[in-house]
This record gives structure tokens, sequence and C-alpha cells, in this order.
């Protein structure tokens, strides 16, 4: 039972990741906003950048690991 619930939450294909990706996107961006109302000026951008760069790294990683998985 607990292997039939974990596959659902196992990205199979590209466009699961790719769905996932713009997901963690959307969160990104959504929280650097945040930071730009919170933090004005030069340190809210920095922040706000570090955000979707976080995703870049991670999203990077993700097709990484379904493309060897599909091997």
């Amino acid at each position: 039972m607990f292997t039939k619930i974990a596959r659902l939450f196992t990205i199979k294909t590209k466009f699961e990741a790719f769905m996932v990706i713009y997901g963690l996107g959307l969160g990104a961006t959504e929280r650097g906003v945040h930071y730009l109302r919170d933090y004005p000026g030069f340190g809210g951008w920095l922040l706000f950048a570090a955000c979707p760069v976080a995703v870049f790294m991670a999203g990077g990683r993700i097709l990484e690991s379904v493309e060897r998985n599909a091997e």
C-alpha cells in the first residue's frame, strides 16, 4: 500500500519534471515579491534574485535525475 502511494509522488517523465519546476518557480517569485516588500532597496533585490537561482539549480538536478532514470 505504501509503494502505491509513494508512486504518486515520483517524477517519471520530463513533463512532470517541468510541471514541478514551474510550481517551484511560481513559489520562488512570490517569495521574492514578499522580500521586496519587506526589505525595500538593494537587499530586497538580492534576496529576490536568490529565489529563482535556487529554482534553476534544483530544476537542473531534477531534469538530470529524470534523464538518468530513463536510460
